[in-house]
């Protein structure tokens, strides 16, 4: 179902007690107009975010979570996301309606995005308040596995406290320890690493502020069961929609924008939601350098380049990085095929300067080598790596 007006007034025409789920991304107080425009630029989508005080921003949130809490089963939740605008207000207009008793957790949503244009710390999160209406909420256990740095053989003995409240392993009559049958993992956390859309995801559909899917996802596996009743007032483009489709869920958006409204009823009717690669294969399979490599780039400094079959990495200094391409010579390739293969790869790129480490045993005179034989005097040989870590000042002088 989708509601076209202010979700105040569309609140007060749902029946209490009658909500599993409640997910609501309002206006964050930005104080910007939210504007962007869709892939191929035909279509501008925009809404104000505008306030003239905290103040009035805060009681328009607080007025409309009253509603929420209303319509709202017992057993229900209610998920508020914002950011670092005005994150410290709204946990208290949650706390004023709900309770501070059914405070549940502060997500974190944790995504990689890049700027240099901010003085200050890069912002890389944004966060979702969870509360209950109760204390009696439905909630599905989510399990995750266990950090590679766990000791695995510890995690299966069992454990008691001795008579000093210390936490022991348990042994039976015979002194052996006594193991645990089974353990599910550890339990879902509070930092949720989910990929921001990118402008290229099928998905994206140019409304400002648009949420992964698979973010919805996640939220709407925890506290519901197929069938429920997920309710989003401010539905936007309708993410939380197509989720709650996708999972079996039945579903009510609402929106002020009537175009909002069209593009929420163009996704419902063909859902896209884009796979993330990284949470399907886990960052380890981004990384193609071998160990050896790998050991090179660390001691020079150099931070690696994955998936790209002429350079290894860019050269780092102590305050920023160059551009300037390495290759490590490979174990199973002539010098000239390993410059060829740096060539290749910088071709459309204009590096000025090229570095190859060699990895063999002959032992050269010059630290660089500036043989007319090369294919490129642009590319400096590094023959000896002790010297080069030494001397990494000599080379930009060059």
């Amino acid at each position: 179902m989708l509601k076209h007006g202010d979700c105040i007034t569309e609140l007060n025409k749902i029946e209490q007690n009658s909500i599993d789920l409640i997910y609501l991304d309002p206006p964050f107080f930005t104080q910007k107009k939210q504007t962007l425009k869709n892939k191929d630029n035909s279509k501008e989508y925009s809404f104000e975010d505008t306030w003239d005080s905290i103040h009035i921003y805060k009681n328009y949130i607080q007025k409309r979570l009253n509603e929420c809490k209303r319509v709202l089963k017992n057993t229900g939740s209610i998920f508020l996301h914002c950011d670092r605008s005005a994150s410290h207000h709204l946990r208290i207009a949650l706390d004023e309606v709900f309770g501070d008793q059914n405070f549940r957790s502060e997500i974190i949503w944790s995504y990689k995005r890049w700027s240099n244009a901010k003085k200050g710390l890069l912002n890389a999160h944004q966060v979702i308040f969870f509360y209950t209406k109760t204390k009696d909420f439905k909630f599905n256990q989510v399990y995750t596995d266990y950090s590679p740095t766990t000791n695995l053989d510890q995690i299966f003995q069992k454990r008691v406290r001795d008579k000093n409240g210390k936490t022991v392993y348990k042994t039976s009559a015979d002194g052996n320890v006594e193991l645990i049958e089974e353990k599910k993992g550890v339990p879902l956390s509070d930092v949720w690493e989910i990929p921001y859309l990118n402008p290229k995801a099928k998905e994206r559909v140019g409304y400002p502020t648009q949420k992964p899917i698979l973010l919805l996802e996640k939220i709407i596996k925890l506290v519901t069961n197929e069938g429920d009743t997920v309710l989003d007032p401010f539905c936007g483009s309708g993410t939380t929609l197509v989720a709650s489709k996708l999972l079996k869920r039945k579903y009510i958006g609402i929106d002020q924008s009537e175009e909002a409204i069209k593009l929420a009823s163009q996704r419902l009717d063909n859902p896209i939601k884009t796979e993330s690669n990284l949470l399907k294969n886990g960052k380890d399979s981004y990384i193609n350098q071998d160990l050896k490599t790998l050991a090179i780039l660390n001691r020079l400094h150099i931070i690696p380049v994955q998936r790209n079959k002429g350079i290894d990495g860019f050269l780092k200094t102590e305050k920023s990085f160059k551009p300037i391409p390495v290759r490590i010579q490979k174990e199973s390739e002539t010098l000239e095929n390993a410059i060829k293969l740096l060539l290749q790869a910088c071709q459309k790129n204009g590096y000025q300067k090229k570095i190859l480490i060699k990895t063999n045993n002959l032992q050269m005179n010059q630290l660089f080598d500036f043989d007319d034989k090369r294919l490129d005097k642009n590319v400096i040989v590094v023959d000896n790596i002790d010297k080069f870590c030494e001397d990494k000042e000599r080379f930009f002088a060059i």
